[in-house]
């Protein structure tokens, strides 16, 4: 047999019916309900105001926050974003202060969240990745193709540059030559390929 189950409406209800019979003292109904008394109290003070409507759950947002930005500034930022409408919340900010004492402005963020709650934000494009194609060259033997290149220049211990170059084959990444130049120059490398030929 599957356990009954009940909202808290239902058991609210079931509460009340049970307290209008009489038969029971509010002390053995809360600890049949396991409620405290002064929630009881509350549930029959509502009942006997409202009924059963009185039962339902109230929000329990506040009316009134105290941290809120007041409707004159909403308005200003709203004009501001109808007015430049491709501008955000930094430069509506930076706008602000020729209507509002500096107090008063919001912070960007805030700005930022009032655009959005009225739905003014946009979120941007993003720009798709064009996907690598690794490798450039798929060589299938060896000394089918060859990579150089200078590997970028590093200080010596003697205070001058040393450029190192670099010719391997691409396809066992076997190092034919590693060789330190001066500069990066034409002639220098032309050698190096002639060594290596």
């Amino acid at each position: 047999m599957p356990w009954k189950e009940t909202t808290t409406m239902e058991q609210k209800i079931e509460f009340i019916c049970e307290w209008r019979t009489g038969k029971y003292t509010i002390t053995e109904l809360c600890k049949n309900f396991k409620i405290s008394r002064p929630t009881a109290y509350k549930f029959i003070n509502r009942f006997e105001k409202l009924g059963f409507e009185g039962l339902k759950e109230k929000s329990r947002t506040p009316k009134i926050h105290p941290n809120a930005t007041a409707e004159n500034i909403v308005d200003g930022i709203l004009k501001l974003k109808k007015k430049y409408p491709r501008w955000g919340a930094k430069k509506i900010k930076k706008l602000l202060f020729n209507d509002f004492t500096e107090n008063e402005i919001p912070s960007v963020v805030t700005v930022h969240n009032i655009l959005k709650k009225h739905g003014l934000v946009y979120p941007q494009k993003r720009l798709r990745r064009v996907k690598p194609i690794y490798p450039i060259f798929d060589p299938k033997v060896c000394n089918e193709v060859w990579s150089a290149d200078y590997k970028g220049k590093f200080l010596m211990g003697n205070k001058v540059y040393c450029h190192p170059l670099t010719i391997a084959d691409s396809k066992s990444r076997f190092l034919f030559t590693a060789k330190g130049h001066y500069k990066e120059a034409l002639k220098y490398a032309k050698a190096e390929f002639a060594k290596v030929f």
